[in-house]
């Protein structure tokens, strides 16, 4: 339990600590402010007991109980705000923290952890630290320091009802004990459940075409169904499992509190107690259960905070690649690589490929589905680092660059195009915040798409849909090239620009990505002959290295991969439909 609050605070970092520490402080004083109830109580008792009430005794427990509520009630506001401004802080810095943190790991991280599992942690688990985790530890937190407290009060009117209570905190804390081990067994479980849920949620959605085309809904989308009814078990198992411990837990503390007033009872009985400090000791009893019930019935989720934290911070912990670079402006952008050599998991991809892309040059890089070729372009982009060899630019080891200055060199059109949830504008001058509208124009002229832009109902305006679901592929793909015209970088990596895009369009895409790719340096994936036929240098990739290079000429004198790619798209170009 200590070790799991520990983590907690550490994890807040030292600001918020202080917020959570203050309020702790405060819950205490807050406890002291509704204990003020007692000698309130006890001065109107003692006044019977001697058998005359007078003002005093009156204006004296009003005043004690004017202070206990009155101050309580300032005091648990004041803690409540520092308890909601300490969560939602954490979790607001956290978040940043992790995008910020994600943006410099290799891609290779991105694969390993799918999207369910990111999402879910920057989601569910942050929004459960944030509201869920601060009300659990402040409470466990301040019921635990109340009944210490109390007991210590205790010690100075009775020290055998203050032996009673400790004997209680303790058969308290071993039965919360187990309650920590068998929470600690299922917090995990009920994280991953959690975590595939949304995997599976956002698999479900994404696909909706798919879904609806071949009909797998209702009890047909088996994997949904499955994580649901996963999710529904660990969530179920883990309230069979804690209730019957909490229980127990309970029953202690109602135990302990019962004790408290039996012993003091007989105390009495005996005459070796006096009426008022009986009385006082039974209304102990009655806070102490309180405090202990609700500790107990929060620390069951520390566990479920405790791996909220553990998976937040494996996202902080996973290694950055090396982005600690200078700030450099390249003489040239030729890119060079010599004896590449790169491996996913145990399997290598890239095997010893060196290459030459001349600046001012463009590089077509084709070759049998799975040879390297995506690979071959994310090494290039210093997405990954290399495991073996060098890649420069300009002369320089991309690593000695710091990431954002390499980066600023670097424009990219990728097959799949993702666009924000944002106006069109917006969505081109994405790398330009602050760009002029007029730029914003020139861009999208350029580009091939200022018609159908004016033509939609808010023209620049127009508030797409997330992802661009609203637009056509050609149109994506044409806003894509608008919003890389903007950055106007040196070096375009092309990744099947042209793959998903129907022939309407596909005569004015390439005339975006000619006004695009002019006098810069071009690295293309690309298997239409049109896009590769006219490149300076071709690349034939297979099984992670290079097997052919050369011109389209020359690749065609040669019997291989190339021409037989040629060859067959000839043959498919020359289909008709009769």
């Amino acid at each position: 339990m200590v070790k799991t609050i520990r983590k907690f605070f550490s994890f807040c970092g030292e600001e918020n600590y202080r917020k959570f520490r203050a309020s702790i402080l405060l819950g205490v004083l807050q406890a002291i402010c509704e204990a003020m109830k007692i000698p309130a109580i006890a001065c109107m008792i003692r006044a019977l007991i001697r058998g005359s009430v007078t003002t005093q005794d009156i204006l004296l427990s009003l005043g004690i109980m004017v202070v206990s509520i009155v101050g309580s009630g300032l005091i648990k506001s004041r803690s409540m705000m520092l308890q909601t401004e300490g969560g939602y802080d954490t979790c607001a810095k956290k978040r940043v923290e992790i995008a910020r943190h994600m943006r410099y790991l290799p891609m290779g991280y991105f694969n390993e952890n799918s999207l369910g599992q990111i999402t879910s942690v920057t989601t569910n688990v942050m929004e459960s630290l944030e509201n869920v985790a601060t009300r659990v530890i402040m409470l466990v937190c301040e019921g635990l320091l109340t009944t210490s407290l109390i007991i210590v009060m205790l010690l100075f009117f009775d020290w055998r009802i203050a032996l009673v209570l400790l004997c209680g905190f303790a058969l308290f804390l071993l039965a919360n004990r187990y309650l920590q081990k068998a929470a600690g067994r299922l917090a995990p479980r009920k994280i991953d459940g959690d975590e595939k849920l949304v995997e599976k949620v956002l698999e479900y959605l994404q696909g909706m075409a798919e879904v609806k085309a071949y009909h797998l809904t209702g009890a047909k989308s088996r994997e949904l169904n499955d994580a649901i009814a996963a999710n529904v078990k660990i969530n179920t198992d883990m309230e069979m499992a804690l209730v019957p411990r909490m229980a127990v837990q309970s029953f202690i503390a109602k135990l302990t509190g019962t004790a408290m007033v039996a012993f003091s009872c007989a105390f009495y009985c005996a005459g070796t107690m006096d009426a008022l400090t009986a009385v006082v000791m039974v209304i102990s009893a009655f806070i102490v259960y309180g405090s202990l019930e609700t500790a107990g019935s929060y620390s069951a989720l520390l566990r479920v905070v405790d791996v909220s934290v553990d998976r937040a911070q494996e996202i902080l912990d996973t290694p950055q690649m090396d982005i600690s670079g200078e700030v450099i402006t390249p003489v040239s952008r030729e890119i060079q690589a010599e004896d590449m050599v790169f491996s996913y998991d145990s399997r290598r991809i890239i095997d010893g490929i060196s290459v030459t892309i001349p600046e001012k040059t463009t590089t077509a890089i084709v070759g049998p589905s799975g040879g390297g070729k995506t690979t071959l372009v994310n090494l290039l982009a210093r997405f990954w680092d290399v495991d073996e060899g060098t890649v420069t630019l300009g002369g320089r080891n991309v690593k000695d660059y710091d990431m954002d200055s390499l980066m600023e060199n670097f424009s990219f059109v990728f097959q799949n195009v993702y666009l924000f949830h944002d106006t069109i504008a917006n969505n081109i001058r994405f790398g330009q915040p602050e760009a002029p509208m007029e730029a914003v124009i020139a861009a999208a002229k350029k580009a091939c798409c200022h018609d159908f832009i004016t033509a939609l109902p808010d023209g620049y305006d127009t508030v797409i849909g997330e992802g661009g679901a609203s637009l056509s592929g050609g149109e994506k793909q044409r806003i894509s090239i608008a919003r890389a015209m903007m950055k106007d970088a040196p070096v375009i990596f092309l990744d099947e620009a042209t793959a998903n895009v129907d022939p309407e369009n596909e005569n004015e895409l390439m005339r975006a990505i000619e006004a695009l790719t002019e006098k810069k340096t071009v690295v293309m994936i690309a298997h239409r002959l049109k896009t590769v036929e006219h490149a300076d240098q071709i690349l034939v990739v297979d099984h992670g290295r290079v097997v052919q290079r050369g011109t389209h000429a020359q690749l065609m004198e040669q019997e291989g991969i190339y021409r037989n790619f040629v060859s067959e798209r000839r043959e498919a170009a020359s289909w008709k439909v009769k």
